[in-house]
């Protein structure tokens, strides 16, 4: 159990049955009456992002959230497999558990699966990945104005805006937190 005076971002809390994420708080003590904590709470199975007031006092549970270090192996159709990399176990995951971070990943990856209750919620891929752009225009000689992006289709299927000097064929750098080019890998 942990009281809500004792709230800090990251801290993950079962409160009205779901599994919050605390992702903002604030304790105020206002000059008449008692003081409170004006929490954001962000739903880990859903996503969906609440605003709730608890009295200092107030105890709630805990949740304790694993992660293990997994391998993406494959897909087969609506489901992910997705490789145990210390007992080999492999798990299929629903498009809904991986859709976020699938479109950074290949085959043979490793990525991040949390686990509440035995229960896979959410997938991330590595914060940076690399790349190969399978389909884009060619740069028009002589466009050099600032910022002049194209589309580029990568290997895993993800368009991603890229500069206007990237080719098909070459290796770039991708924010997976973002969605957005790097740099030239």
């Amino acid at each position: 159990m942990i009281t809500a005076g004792d709230f800090r971002k990251g801290v993950t809390i079962e409160f009205d049955g779901d599994v919050f994420n605390i992702t903002d708080f604030q304790h105020v003590k206002p000059g008449k009456g008692a003081a409170f904590v004006r929490t954001r709470l962000k739903n880990v199975m859903t996503g969906a992002v609440v605003e709730r007031t608890f009295n200092p006092s107030d105890k709630v549970s805990r949740a304790v959230i694993e992660t293990k270090e997994m391998t993406y192996l494959y897909a087969d159709g609506d489901l992910f497999y997705f490789m145990d990399i210390e007992s080999y176990e492999q798990l299929p995951l629903g498009k809904d558990v991986v859709e976020d971070a699938i479109p950074f990943v290949k085959e043979n990856t490793n990525v991040t699966v949390r686990f509440f209750k035995g229960s896979a919620f959410s997938m991330d891929a590595p914060n940076f990945v690399e790349l190969e752009v399978t389909d884009t225009e060619p740069g028009v000689r002589g466009d050099t104005a600032t910022n002049v992006t194209k589309p580029a289709t990568l290997e895993t299927g993800y368009v991603v805006n890229v500069p206007i000097f990237i080719n098909r064929g070459e290796r770039i750098r991708i924010d997976t937190r973002t969605g957005e080019y790097m740099a030239r890998a």
